[in-house]
């Protein structure tokens, strides 16, 4: 079975009061299931998979290893060489972030479960120390496996692209984007959600 990001009608109402066309889009588009990977280390996997490519191209590649794996989890991950992670669709650099990752895990370089009980900014600042993993991929962890509520991610340019369709702009500058998450906090994440469905419209 399963799951998705976590949120009631209550929250949804109250961004949508935030914003009037925001608003009008939830209501036309209705409650948004996204899912989530509750599994820390899945989770950190899939955001490296998902780095600058399609999310059906990552889903195809995360397929694959779990077809070669049975499951992701760092003993698997560990146990392949770099050479047959990359089989599975991604480049030498990548297959080798996958690795270091699992590695960090076994040897207790990165304490995942740690992450669960850090703030925001903290948790941010733990994962961006991993080989690869930079401010997007952490942002993206912190919604799609911790389901943090108010994650909006300059680096997103899906987001971008959602918000310039919804209000008419152009561009969007990071001064204007940081207007916008100002009125969306502390609903950021479902916020998100929106405009990611939007710039696919």
């Amino acid at each position: 079975m399963a799951n998705y990001f976590a949120y009631t009608d209550d929250d949804l109402a109250a961004l949508a009061a935030k914003d009037k066309k925001l608003g009008a889009a939830i209501a036309r588009i209705g409650r948004i299931d996204r899912v989530v990977q509750p599994d820390l280390f899945a989770a950190l996997v899939e955001s490296i998979i998902g780095q600058q490519i399609s999310g059906k191209a990552a889903g195809t590649i995360k397929d694959r290893l779990v077809t070669l794996t049975g499951g992701i989890t760092p003993t698997a991950i560990a146990a392949l060489p770099d050479e047959e992670i990359q089989k599975c669709g991604m480049s030498h650099r990548k297959a080798g972030y996958v690795k270091s990752a699992a590695l960090a895990v076994l040897d207790g370089t990165l304490d995942i479960e740690k992450l669960r009980h850090m703030d925001d900014e903290a948790a941010i600042t733990y994962l961006v120390k991993l080989p690869g993993v930079g401010l997007w991929t952490a942002e993206m962890l912190l919604i799609f496996c911790l389901q943090r509520h108010n994650v909006f991610s300059f680096g997103d340019l899906a987001i971008k692209k959602g918000l310039c369709k919804l209000h008419g702009h152009k561009e969007m500058p990071r001064e204007r984007f940081e207007r916008y998450r100002k009125r969306y906090a502390p609903y950021q994440s479902i916020a998100s959600l929106y405009l990611w469905h939007i710039s696919g419209e």
